[in-house]
């Protein structure tokens, strides 16, 4: 019941940062990777960041909720395919509206 509770956890705390990130506040972003933003793609950056975290997020929660029920090691791959899509996101974001990683 502990993996599907931290599953479940850290997953609703992605998905409410990734609304928040889309809803156009990405303070919660480190400040080196919201460096060289401009101004008027802030919006399309936050959108972009937080899909990509809502990704992760609702993975990881749809994990935990469906860990409850069924016990099969294949759920796994439902968290790793939501890692990596979600990672891609947000690289395409980072290096479109950044320029870069850093």
């Amino acid at each position: 019941m502990g993996k599907c509770t931290a599953l479940i956890v850290i997953g609703a705390f992605l998905l409410v940062l990734g609304v928040l990130n889309c809803m156009g506040n990405i303070s919660s972003v480190h400040w080196y990777n919201r460096a060289r933003v401009s101004e008027e793609d802030i919006p399309k950056y936050g959108k972009c960041i937080g899909f990509g975290t809502g990704i992760i997020g609702g993975s990881l929660l749809a994990t935990g909720l469906l860990e409850l029920f069924l016990q099969d090691s294949i759920l796994d791959i439902l968290v790793l395919a939501g890692i990596f899509v979600g990672l891609v996101v947000m690289l395409y974001g980072q290096f479109k509206y950044n320029g870069g990683l850093f």
